[in-house]
C-alpha cells in the first residue's frame, strides 16, 4: 500500500502564506483574500481545542486559567460583520485618523495615518525580507469615541473573568504580517473577515524569537528546527471562530488572508 507523503507543517505553512502573497483576490467583505492552498494541512496541525457547546462553569475550571480554547457559535456579530465591510469601513470612516503601530514585540513606533490611507495604500502582503519595524500594521490604537458607532454593534463573548474590564482592540492586517512573540493579561480575539494563524506558549515556556523579526520570518527560520516538545500550540482561527488565550501565555500571529480582527482584553 502506497503512503502518502505530505510536507512537514511548518513548510505547509510557509508555502501556505507564500501563496496568499502571490495570489490574493477581492473576495469577502471586499477585502483581498487568497486564492487556494493547502488549507486542509494547515488546518490538521491545529492544536487548540474547539469548543461549540462551552457553558461558563466549564470555561472557568478547564480553560479561563489554565489553557487556549476557540470558542464556536457563542455570539452572532453578522451586523457587525457587513459593518466591517472594506466599502462600509472606508465609507464611515475613511477620513478618520488612525494609529499604526510597528509589528514587533514592543511596537515602539507609532505612525499617524488617514484611515483611508492606511487601507488604499498600506494595507499589503507583508514582505517577507521586512523586519518588523518596517511594517505598520492597525492594531489595537483605537480612539474608542470615533469608533463608538462602530464597537457597540460588536457582540463580545459572554464570559468574563471576575476582576477584570473588558476593551476592544480593532485591526486589519494584510496577509503574511502579524506580531512577534509577547504577552499581557487574558483576553478574546475574534477573526471577521480572513484567516489568522496562532502560535501559543504557557508562560513558563519562554518561545526562541527575535523581538524585530517577523512571525513569517520566525515560521520559516526557527519553526522548523524545533523539536516537537518545543513546539506551541496553534490553530487557524476563521471567521466567526473566537480564540480565549489566558494570562501572561506568549502568543504570536500570522494572518493568512488580509484580515479583520477584534480583539477583547480583560485588563
Amino acid at each position: 500500500m502506497a503512503l502518502e507523503l505530505r510536507p512537514p507543517v511548518p513548510l505547509v505553512l510557509w508555502l501556505l502564506v507564500l501563496a496568499r502573497l502571490c495570489s490574493e483576490a477581492a473576495d469577502g467583505g471586499g477585502w483581498r483574500q487568497a486564492g487556494p492552498g493547502p488549507d486542509v494541512a494547515v488546518e490538521e496541525c491545529c492544536t487548540v481545542e474547539r469548543r461549540s457547546d462551552l457553558t461558563y462553569a466549564e470555561f472557568v475550571q478547564h480553560y479561563a486559567f489554565l489553557r487556549p480554547v476557540i470558542l464556536q457559535g457563542l455570539t452572532d456579530n453578522s451586523r457587525f460583520r457587513a459593518l466591517c465591510s472594506r466599502e462600509s469601513l472606508l465609507a464611515t470612516f475613511g477620513d478618520h485618523v488612525v494609529r499604526l503601530s510597528t509589528a514587533n514585540t514592543y511596537s515602539y513606533q507609532k505612525v499617524d495615518v488617514p484611515f483611508h490611507q492606511y487601507v488604499e495604500q498600506l494595507l499589503h502582503p507583508q514582505d517577507p525580507a521586512s523586519l518588523g519595524n518596517n511594517t505598520l500594521y492597525f492594531f489595537g490604537d483605537n480612539n474608542f469615541t470615533e469608533w463608538a458607532s462602530l464597537f457597540q454593534h460588536y457582540s463580545p463573548p459572554p464570559f468574563h473573568l471576575l476582576g477584570t474590564t473588558p476593551a476592544y482592540s480593532f485591526g486589519i492586517a494584510g496577509a503574511g504580517s502579524g506580531v512577534p512573540f509577547h504577552w499581557h493579561g487574558p483576553g478574546f480575539s475574534e477573526v471577521i473577515y480572513g484567516r489568522k494563524h496562532w502560535f501559543l506558549y504557557p508562560p513558563e515556556k519562554t518561545p526562541e524569537f527575535h523581538p524585530n523579526k517577523t512571525t513569517l520570518t520566525w515560521l520559516r527560520d526557527t519553526y522548523p528546527a524545533l523539536a516537537p516538545a518545543e513546539r506551541p500550540l496553534e490553530c487557524t482561527i476563521r471567521a466567526g471562530e473566537v480564540l480565549y488565550f489566558p494570562d501572561r501565555w506568549w502568543h504570536a500571529t500570522l494572518n493568512l488572508d488580509t484580515s479583520v480582527f477584534i480583539s477583547t482584553f480583560l485588563g
